[in-house]
């Protein structure tokens, strides 16, 4: 149903995002400044869909999940307060955005099922944003 895997989506971006953003305060090593500067790049965008993807939520006239415990419990996203070295946060991440972007492609289907032409196309524009981020952190992990 599209009110949930929107919830699920959120709670996937949001903590997919809190991963990048704390690996970004704690990344180091002799590629500091490269992957410093990629993981903030990469926090920040996607940190700027949250708020859209819960604004989608609220169109359906459904409440965003908003706690903590919540988007623990909604997200397929694995957290660690585990710092690794600077490669293995790449690893990571690609593997989280794998599951983000399973996510978003299940919204979107349900989006699309359901007619909601608005929520499919923002989806759609996500999709490419974290095919995109797929593709350079599969580039720094080779």
């Amino acid at each position: 149903m599209l009110k949930d895997t929107l919830k699920q989506t959120l709670a996937d971006a949001f903590t997919f995002y809190l991963k990048a953003q704390f690996y970004h305060w704690n990344v180091e090593g002799p590629d500091f400044v490269q992957y410093h500067d990629f993981l903030g790049e990469l926090y920040e965008d996607v940190q700027g869909s949250v708020d859209t993807i819960a604004e989608l939520i609220r169109t359906l006239d459904e409440y965003a999940p908003g706690t903590l415990r919540r988007m623990q419990e909604l997200t397929s996203i694995t957290e660690s307060d585990v710092i690794p070295n600077g490669l293995e946060m790449m690893r990571n991440l690609f593997t989280e955005n794998l599951k983000l972007l399973a996510t978003l492609m299940t919204a979107y289907k349900d989006a699309t099922d359901a007619g909601e032409e608005g929520i499919a196309n923002y989806l759609q524009d996500r999709i490419q944003a974290h095919e995109k981020h797929s593709w350079m952190l599969r580039s720094i992990i080779k």
